[in-house]
């Protein structure tokens, strides 16, 4: 398995691009966490929650009446959405806020766009009882009320950011000036594999338990391997997920859904593997959406969770030497996706993994007869009903 190098590199991507104000704090980081990687009762206590708290495992599920329409493709879903909090997002918050304790933070900060990783941060805050602030942009804050509303009940203060394009990006800077105007208190949960080394490994280590669990209960049913995993793409953390536990087995395809928003060739999407070039942006190098004179460009999507114009460094080494493959799926067709996936099997997918659902019919035309296929489901759809009624 790949891992990287000991400057945070994967090939040319990853690295530790930041103020001179936080590499100490870094380097710390970095020095606790590979040192908790290797403790027997913080792992011990780590899986503890998952199980007791999050709801680990999460089942891996046949859709059979989405599998019969699409008549080539056996899917399974990995049913993230069943987790507490209804993401992914509550395996990588739960491990950083135990290494934050063992670095005896009592401040937690943290930025989001479909509000999901920050009710993760802010659950599992008040779990550990420490204050908790949450930057969100106000395009989000609008799109994702629900979200909003049950941060503050979990007693997060989310603060709106109004900057740039006020999404993702926008709240991600923010966050990083808290940080380095609070270092001494302060942890920054960061939700994606995304970000400073080490923070794109440790959440891959945090989210790995995806593919763990996939593949010991796919090889259960099916005695063999997937041919295809599936997951959305924007920063990447429910991908690496379930990517990672797989990278050494070859025969396995791997793809990741962009968002393609109004379309690529409108420039008006979030698909910077499709189309973008390699930039540094918060503090690591990666692929990148920007201007020819290498300004940020606006990012879009209907879900405001992949509506980010970078992507972690690891999806971009990965993209480099072929071992996986990045399509893109526009904002009309997600919501395609998730009528589809909502009408064959009575689930209802956040936007975002609605993304990974709608490619699902485009991949069925290509693939041979009874190929097998899972589909990281990230999320639920309970966040996203107001913009979806706005839409459609």
């Amino acid at each position: 398995m790949t891992v990287p190098d000991k400057t945070g590199h994967f090939g040319e991507f990853g690295g530790k691009y930041v103020p001179e104000t936080l590499m100490t704090l870094l380097s710390d980081l970095e020095k606790t966490f590979f040192s908790l990687r290797k403790d027997k009762t913080f792992r011990k206590e780590f899986v503890e929650y998952l199980k007791e708290y999050a709801g680990r495992p999460t089942n891996l599920y046949h859709a059979k009446r989405l599998s019969k329409q699409l008549k080539t493709l056996k899917v399974y879903l990995k049913r993230e959405d069943l987790l507490h909090t209804g993401a992914h997002k509550i395996n990588n918050t739960l491990g950083q806020i135990l290494v934050a304790k063992r670095m005896g933070k009592t401040r937690i900060i943290a930025e989001t766009g479909a509000g999901q990783h920050g009710v993760a941060t802010a659950t599992a805050a008040a779990l550990f009882g420490l204050k908790c602030v949450v930057y969100m942009g106000a395009e989000d804050i609008k799109r994702q009320a629900l979200n909003v509303f049950r941060m503050q009940l979990l007693g997060t203060e989310v603060v709106p950011v109004t900057s740039g394009s006020q999404t993702l990006k926008d709240a991600m800077n923010e966050a990083i000036r808290d940080w380095v105007t609070n270092v001494r208190d302060t942890f920054y949960i960061i939700g994606s594999v995304a970000g400073p080394h080490p923070y794109p490994l440790m959440v891959r280590e945090f989210q790995v338990v995806i593919g763990q669990e996939a593949r010991k209960q796919f090889q259960q049913k099916e005695k063999k391997l997937p041919d295809y995993l599936l997951a959305c793409v924007g920063g990447g953390s429910n991908a690496m997920g379930l990517f990672h536990s797989f990278f050494n087995d070859k025969k396995v395809k791997m793809i990741g859904v962009e968002a393609a928003g109004l379309g690529l060739n409108t420039g008006q999407h979030s698909a910077p593997l499709a189309d973008g070039g390699v930039g540094v942006l918060h503090g690591s190098k990666s692929g990148l959406m920007q201007t020819k004179d290498g300004q940020v460009r606006v990012a879009h999507s209907v879900a405001a969770g992949l509506d980010y114009p970078g992507v972690g460094p690891e999806h971009a080494y990965y993209q480099k030497i072929g071992r996986a493959q990045y399509v893109s799926v526009t904002d009309k067709e997600a919501i395609k996706g998730l009528k589809l996936l909502s009408k064959t099997e009575g689930i209802i997918p956040a936007l975002e993994t609605a993304h990974a659902i709608a490619y699902l019919e485009k991949l069925a035309k290509k693939v041979k007869k009874k190929s097998t296929v899972i589909v990281c489901l990230s999320g639920r759809g309970d966040k996203d009903m107001e913009a979806i009624k706005e839409v459609i």
